[in-house]
């Protein structure tokens, strides 16, 4: 056999294996999958967007426009959360400032990951952070104990009648099963 047959084979051999081989489970959330959002939606400052159908919607809470459960992931005791936040026109504080909170919310040793990206005509920052969370609670957010292995996705959408913050977190498997809806809902926004 020649090294261009063998070549071929241990190619075709590779793919049948990576495919066929893996039996584990893949998350039902994938990446983009704009097919995992519902009919249900969300609006304020003159922005809207589509809710995934697998997080469910919570009740009011203070400061907060909606808060959404999402689902553990398989292994994992307890769930996510996406809370989205509106605190006025003008209000609520920066992009840095809220990304600079939130990095204080994490023991990190790795950089957090930010990303800026227009759609519809609005800035929409994303960050990405990952470590030991320190679950901030209360009128004062201090820590409510350490939860290890976590993981945060943001969006901060500079809307037209100012910022909103979408704030994804949980075990950090669970919100690698649920990026790919993070990602379909954060492009689902559209002014109103």
């Amino acid at each position: 056999m020649d090294r261009w047959t063998a070549a071929v084979t241990l190619v075709l051999a590779l793919g049948m294996f990576s495919t066929t081989g893996c039996t584990k489970k893949q998350p039902e959330q994938t990446a983009g999958d704009s097919a995992s959002l519902g009919s249900g939606s969300g609006s304020v400052a003159g922005i809207k967007w589509s809710v995934p159908k697998r997080w469910n919607t919570q009740g009011e809470r203070p400061m907060r426009i909606a808060t959404y459960s999402v689902p553990p992931s398989e292994g994992d005791t307890e769930q996510g959360e996406c809370a989205v936040f509106y605190f006025g026109n003008d209000q609520g504080g920066g992009v840095d400032a809220n990304i600079d909170r939130w990095i204080s919310q994490f023991e990190t040793t790795g950089i957090p990951g930010r990303a800026l990206k227009e759609l519809a005509g609005m800035k929409i920052t994303l960050v990405q952070i990952a470590g030991t969370y320190l679950s901030p609670g209360g009128p004062m957010m201090q820590s409510t104990g350490k939860k290890e292995n976590y993981r945060l996705l943001g969006a901060i959408v500079e809307g037209p009648q100012g910022s909103v913050f979408f704030k994804f977190t949980g075990p950090a498997k669970t919100v690698g099963a649920g990026e790919g809806v993070f990602n379909a809902m954060v492009e689902s926004i559209a002014k109103m």
